[in-house]
């Protein structure tokens, strides 16, 4: 029998049930070189239904990617499978449902021609709207062209927006970055070297068409991939070989922000982080008034963050989804459930959803308003909420106190603190939320033994069950020795036995300390950091100071009889550069009246029958 709890509020549900298949007969691939206005040849690779009549018009689904469109495998795994089966089951699905599914090379990448300094350049942006005009002028198109992606080609579906073409109905950015710099490169003002280095070693590998790279990253593929997909037309593999020439001018991103620290600091042509973000073209995303499917994990780098700062600041219909996957929901990594082995929904339910999605866009009534599902851990529901924060929201304050536990009472006694040398060896190791961009499991294993290396405070068992749902902040009042140096913060359940589980975590360098006044660039719920160089200061040695941040965002149910943790450490060796770059510091945490360090926990209060 079904759990009624797995349907209601279940966004998966709720776009519609799947419809008989309009093409039963697979698809056929095609490839082409699409010429932009700047005579950078797109490397195209097209799939239609089999079976489409001659004069039969169907919308296109567009996914632009710089991590090859199509590859060529191997013997004899070529004469068994097409180019196009990592991507599967899109190509079977999309085009049984009537559509038209395309990949590209970005320019820079794959079988493309061109070089490119930064990802989600203007040029790569406008090359949208000359591959919109493309496709529309093809006998088979309708003239309706939607666009998505996961990661980077999620970013790519809604940079694509901005073209501002009328072919363009709808996007689907899943597990995509709103602010780069806070979501991915230095959370908390934190450099997260470990995925920066990776990202850049495997691009580059990938735009000289050395599947090498494989072999550190997915041994797997390496047995099966021999490079990129060539445009069939390329007989010689002239052009391929021209495109990977003009790679070797290309720049990547972690050349040029190992030796950077601020959000307003030029990297590559002179830009900063934020002309490549999404926020900062929010204005051009919301003049096109397109309707958005976002979707993302509260578990995957600070990507959860993103969907609901994009939730928040977005005016398009919107439909936004968070739930307890890995990145792309490849994997589950609902911590709670450890021995779990298979995602809900399953890969080719997700595209259906997606497809679902679409045909409302172009066919049916349409996205109306703006509603944002989320999956609550532990209580394992969906929720849904036209705003956020959802209704019942309330902050709750927990002090640190003596014997190293949380309490809701605001210390009294004048005195109290307590000292911690930074472990530099403490690590959340290398399938963590950061990790997990690589397509690696999410898997935050042996918290007792983690957290012997760490500072940690514990509340009494909760009397009563608890959904926090937001994010939580984090107050210290701390000194230290030294003049800089990062905070490290582990949120965690402690079940009945001991067992302690992660929940969230933040970071943060504690030279950004600076809490501004002033309306930060896109609305957030937590304090406004700047991360730039002119409000930056270094620690005074042995001066008490306020460091105030949030947590990334999380919805749980702490059951009754459940103690909270938080465990603080200064640094995490695997994934974040340390800071500082020399010396060990000790921080002592005040928790006493006149320095009461705290969380503020975001509450939601249960409505009573009959509320709205």
């Amino acid at each position: 029998m079904t759990d009624p709890n797995a349907i209601k509020n279940n966004p998966f549900i709720e776009l519609g049930e799947i419809p008989e298949k309009k093409y039963k007969e697979g698809y056929i691939i095609e490839t082409a070189y699409i010429t932009v206005r700047d005579g950078v040849k797109i490397a195209a690779t097209i799939c239609l239904p089999k079976g489409l009549p001659p004069n039969a018009k169907i919308p296109t689904v567009l996914t632009q990617t710089r991590y090859w469109r199509a590859m060529e495998l191997r013997i004899p795994f070529r004469w068994i499978l097409d180019s196009m089966v990592p991507n599967a089951p899109n190509p079977e699905v999309v085009t049984s449902r009537g559509y038209a599914l395309i990949y590209t090379d970005v320019r820079g990448t794959g079988a493309s021609t061109g070089s490119r300094t930064t990802p989600f350049s203007e040029e790569e942006v406008k090359d949208g709207y000359d591959i919109v005009e493309w496709i529309i002028a093809q006998p088979w198109s309708d003239g309706n062209v939607v666009s998505k992606g996961i990661s980077y080609t999620g970013i790519t579906a809604e940079m694509f927006a901005r073209n501002l073409h009328p072919a363009i109905k709808a996007v689907i950015p899943g597990h995509g970055f709103w602010d780069p710099y806070t979501d991915v490169a230095f959370p908390g003002g934190c450099f997260d070297y470990g995925f920066i280095q990776m990202w850049s070693f495997i691009g580059k590998n990938l735009d000289l068409n050395n599947p090498k790279v494989f072999r550190q990253v997915m041994p797997d593929a390496w047995l099966v991939v021999k490079g990129v997909k060539s445009v069939k037309s390329d007989k010689d593999l002239e052009l391929l070989n021209e495109a990977i020439t003009q790679h070797k001018s290309n720049q990547y991103v972690y050349e040029h922000t190992l030796d950077k620290s601020y959000r307003d600091d030029q990297i590559l042509d002179g830009s900063s982080f934020d002309d490549f973000s999404v926020f900062a073209h929010k204005q051009e995303i919301a003049r096109s008034n397109l309707p958005i499917l976002a979707w993302c994990s509260w578990l995957d780098s600070g990507y959860g963050d993103a969907i609901i700062h994009r939730f928040m600041n977005t005016p398009n219909p919107h439909i936004a989804i968070l739930g307890d996957w890995s990145h792309g929901a490849i994997l589950p990594a609902n911590q709670f459930f450890p021995n779990r082995t298979t995602v809900t929904p399953a890969p080719r339910d997700k595209v259906n959803a997606w497809i679902n999605f679409y045909d409302k866009c172009i066919y049916g009534e349409g996205i109306q308003g703006k509603v944002i599902y989320y999956y609550t851990l532990v209580e394992e529901k969906w929720k849904k909420s036209n705003v956020w924060p959802p209704f019942g929201h309330n902050y709750q304050k927990w002090y640190f106190s003596d014997n190293f536990t949380l309490t809701q009472e605001k210390p009294e006694s004048t005195v109290g603190e307590d000292s911690y040398k930074v472990n530099f060896r403490a690590t959340t190791g290398r399938n963590n939320r950061w990790w997990a961009l690589l397509g690696l499991p999410i898997t935050y294993e042996n918290r007792a033994k983690v957290d012997e290396k760490l500072i940690c405070y514990t509340s009494q068992p909760l009397e009563s069950d608890t959904e926090i749902t937001g994010q939580i902040i984090l107050c210290l009042y701390l000194k230290s020795t030294h003049d800089d140096g990062s905070i490290f913060a582990y949120f965690e359940d402690v079940d009945e036995n001991g067992k302690i589980t992660y929940i969230t975590d933040g970071e943060f360098r504690v030279i950004h300390r600076k809490i501004l006044t002033e309306n930060p660039p896109y609305k957030i719920l937590i304090p406004y950091h700047s991360y730039k160089k002119e409000d930056a200061a270094p620690l005074v040695p042995g001066e008490i100071t306020e460091i105030k941040f949030g947590l990334h965002s999380t919805s749980v149910l702490i059951k009754k009889g459940h103690r909270i943790k938080i465990g603080i450490a200064g640094a995490d060796k695997d994934t974040f550069i340390r800071y500082p770059a020399e010396g060990r510091p000790t921080i002592t945490i005040s928790r006493n009246s006149t320095y009461a360090s705290y969380l503020e926990i975001p509450i939601i209060k249960k409505q009573q029958e009959g509320e709205k």
